[in-house]
């Protein structure tokens, strides 16, 4: 069940200023469209200013330059979404999982577990792993031997963390199997998505350092290691023995090339492939957007003939 809170409450909690009556309260979180006086709703993106006119809001929070847009209770605040969170995690916090080992988990007896930690019906903990404080492990996850978790770590459900790695060499006519000898380390505050897998080093152990976030789907090969505050999103993945910064985000269904160095405060557009280390921070990208099909025939049909126009016009140059 979820507390109420007033505007003035909510104002200090995040530190912004308010304007509209202090003693004005919600209880609940919704969208601009749907929400009504009792729920609090924000504005990060502009796509949405049709909404917030009409919005039934009890309090919206918003940025100083949209004001005038809106007459009704607001939370002034430079970044909308972040006090957005903010407040969320204090209007749910009775919602969060409390502290339980579900009788249907899998622990082997050689595991250590912090206090406050939750786990799961279906999840399997086998020997030599280590749980810190406040952890969160959802049902089916599987902690494989040897891994380690720092403090407040969420694992959602279906996450694999410590399978072996992908590592084979070729004898002739047959691949052998090359034992995977390291594990999984991972930092305080990191947040696993459902069905991500991490898979242990081959011989020194795969790291995510603190509050690095996977979303659902992430593929992390054996011996990455990935900086703190690093977030990678939905069916991303990269390649064994690669080393990314601080401070990176690399969005939906990106690779990453194994053996490689991306630098701290690396943004990595979706769909791109990187294949050589990006040693500057900045934006990268190399996916190509949908265009209509008709469109992207044409192109194609062009790109397939790049070739022989480039040595034509240097040809041409060159006979000049």
């Amino acid at each position: 069940m979820a507390a109420s809170f007033s505007l003035a409450q909510l104002a200090e909690h995040c530190s912004v200023k308010y304007r509209g009556a202090a003693d004005s309260c919600i209880e609940k979180i919704a969208t601009l469209k749907s929400a009504d006086a009792d729920a609090l709703s924000f504005l990060a993106n502009p796509a949405y200013l049709k909404d917030l006119a009409n919005t039934r809001a009890g309090i919206v929070i918003l940025s100083a330059e949209y004001l005038d847009e809106y007459q009704g209770a607001v939370l002034i605040s430079a970044n909308p979404q972040l006090d957005y969170a903010r407040i969320a995690n204090l209007i749910y916090k009775a919602d969060q999982p409390q502290a339980f080992i579900h009788p249907h988990a899998s622990i082997d007896p050689d595991t250590t577990i912090g206090s406050g930690v939750s786990i799961a019906a279906g999840v399997v903990i086998e020997a030599g792993v280590s749980i810190g404080n406040d952890c969160q492990i959802d049902a089916n996850a599987t902690l494989c031997h040897g891994v380690s978790l720092g403090e407040r770590v969420i694992v959602h459900s279906g996450a694999v963390i410590g399978a072996d790695g992908f590592g084979l060499a070729f004898d002739q006519d047959h691949w052998v199997k090359i034992p995977q000898l390291g594990s999984v380390v991972i930092g305080d505050d990191c947040e696993i998505g459902a069905n991500t897998t991490i898979d242990r080093g081959a011989i020194e152990d795969t790291v995510l350092e603190n509050d690095v976030r996977l979303d659902n789907l992430v593929q992390v090969a054996h011996n990455v290691k990935i900086g703190a505050h690093t977030a990678m999103a939905g069916c991303s993945g990269v390649a064994g023995s690669t080393t990314i910064g601080k401070y990176c985000m690399i969005a939906g269904a990106s690779g990453v090339g194994g053996h490689i160095e991306i630098s701290d405060h690396v943004t990595i557009t979706a769909m791109s492939m990187v294949n050589k280390s990006i040693l500057e921070p900045g934006y990268y990208g190399s996916g190509v957007e949908a265009q209509p099909h008709s469109e992207w025939r044409k192109n194609l049909a062009r790109l397939r003939h790049l070739d022989k126009t480039i040595k034509k016009l240097l040809q041409r140059k060159r006979d000049k």
